[in-house]
């Protein structure tokens, strides 16, 4: 394992209520470090059968280096992010878009994992967010971006020619959701009433 905090604090930052699962480690195979800090990480090329980073990449400065690091030393592996069905939401976490402390946006296209850099825009313009609601309709497998891949796997920051590519990119993703997505047909567990309501309006729905 390798974390930025000690063996002491692992969990620290879990999901309430998340299933327990018995630790595959101890503290003598735990690694404390900055992943990102451009130094090697501390196995022989293609030492490891298979690697697991879930829910790390969206958080770090330097994702494209911890990709580098995982295709050197491993021969296969998973990666697992939030979609940006959930990243573009309004009020996952709170009243803003998404979470709070993630940095990038990330896509998966063919065999190449893309990171954008998660503009405030999203939190400004009701256009480049997900409304009200529409993530708690979302199933599990919806929220999150899932990745396996053997052998090596591309990877790049998708950057933009300027502001009206950053704007399509935000927003053309989004509206092509809502467009294609039919939701439920009346409020439930997962979504109740007042969220419903939002989420029928913002695609063109009665609210009632």
């Amino acid at each position: 394992m390798l974390d930025l905090l000690p063996y002491d604090q692992r969990g620290l930052y879990g999901i309430p209520g998340a299933p327990v699962v018995s630790e595959r480690f101890g503290p003598e195979r735990w690694i404390c470090r900055d992943i990102c800090d451009r130094a090697p990480f501390p196995f022989a090329d293609g030492a490891i059968d298979f690697v697991v980073c879930s829910h790390t990449l969206e958080d770090v400065r330097d994702p494209i280096w911890v990709c580098a690091e995982m295709n050197r030393i491993a021969r296969a592996g998973y990666i697992e992010t939030p979609s940006r069905l959930e990243e573009q939401s309004w009020g996952v976490q709170g009243p803003w878009v998404g979470w709070s402390h993630h940095r990038w946006l990330v896509d998966v296209t063919g065999h190449r994992l893309e990171f954008a850099f998660k503009h405030h825009l999203v939190c400004a313009r009701p256009t480049d967010r997900f409304p009200a609601g529409f993530w708690a309709a979302l199933i599990p497998e919806e929220r999150v971006l899932s990745f396996e891949w053997s052998g090596g796997f591309d990877y790049c920051e998708r950057t933009f020619d300027g502001a009206a590519d950053l704007d399509a990119y935000l927003a053309d993703f989004v509206q092509a959701e809502l467009a294609r997505r039919p939701l439920p047909p009346g409020p439930s567990p997962a979504l109740p009433r007042r969220l419903w309501r939002r989420a029928r309006r913002a695609v063109g729905h009665s609210g009632r």
